[in-house]
């Protein structure tokens, strides 16, 4: 048995489809009992907050695939190890390898990785960059014309998608990548104007791109995070310090095919934008 925390999540979602889609057996952890889950998943109530209430949930189980920065994740860790499971996959970023503490999003990447390393479970880690879902943020303004206006036009990100991430933690989840880092990105680093341009010719829009300017990308950050995050943010991608733009091989050499490209991504989801 798997369980999967994050399961109607970015991520956590298509590491449940792909796993039910392997035959494999999966636990979702949801919040609300009434979560929409694939017909075949079993749903178990709880919250990583409170390791606590954990123990049905850990019966049984395997690997457990696990987002990052909650709370008490040692008290998480040491939950699953006594209730026998033996391998962790856990979603990371690149920005753990900067292990930063003085940046919000570093600091909770690198203080989860710490902490399943000491936990004395076999561990996987999955680095991603960009999603190719953060293109969904535009759904708006697509909905309201043909004008999109992105932050941070100059920033070369080889964005991945999601279902890729899927498919690597399912092969991790199974065992055999026990102490390896995925770096994980799709094919090619591309701006925001060159993503528009794509969903312009997938969906059959004559699609205007605009990038904002430094104050007005931090002037729509602040209005839509923490500051501490807009702080980490403009760190990354102003000042340079996260390296979203290099291809790496991982998607390819775990799971044996190449990583979909961002046209492939949109043709999947063009209905979204419709």
């Amino acid at each position: 048995m798997f369980l999967v925390t994050g399961a109607t999540g970015n991520v956590g979602s298509e590491v449940v489809t792909a796993l039910k889609e392997a035959g494999e057996p999966v636990r979702a952890l949801v919040r609300r009992p009434d979560a929409v889950l694939p017909d075949g998943v079993e749903a178990a109530v709880g919250d990583l907050n409170d390791p606590a209430g954990l123990g049905d949930a850990l019966k049984g189980v395997e690997g457990v695939f696990l987002l990052p920065g909650y709370q008490d994740m040692p008290g998480m860790l040491a939950r699953a190890r006594d209730a026998g499971v033996r391998r962790i996959v856990l979603l990371s970023g690149g920005s753990a390898a900067l292990e930063n503490l003085d940046n919000a999003v570093s600091r909770y990447m690198t203080l989860a990785e710490r902490a399943v390393r000491a936990s004395g479970l076999d561990w996987t880690f999955l680095r991603p960059r960009a999603f190719m879902t953060n293109a969904l943020r535009w759904l708006p303004q697509l909905r309201a014309g043909d004008t999109v206006r992105a932050q941070f036009p100059d920033v070369a990100a080889a964005c991945v998608d999601p279902a890729d991430i899927a498919a690597v933690a399912v092969k991790a989840l199974k065992g055999g990548y026990e102490s390896r880092i995925g770096e994980l990105t799709g094919p090619v680093a591309m701006r925001p104007a060159e993503q528009v341009a794509v969903l312009a010719e997938v969906l059959g829009r004559e699609l205007r791109f605009v990038g904002l300017t430094g104050d007005e990308t931090r002037a729509e950050l602040e209005a839509s995070m923490p500051a501490a995050y807009v702080e980490a943010f403009w760190d990354f991608y102003a000042g340079g310090t996260l390296d979203e733009a290099t291809v790496h091989p991982d998607v390819r050499e775990i799971t044996g095919r190449p990583a979909r490209t961002f046209a492939d991504w949109a043709a999947a989801h063009a209905d979204a934008f419709r």
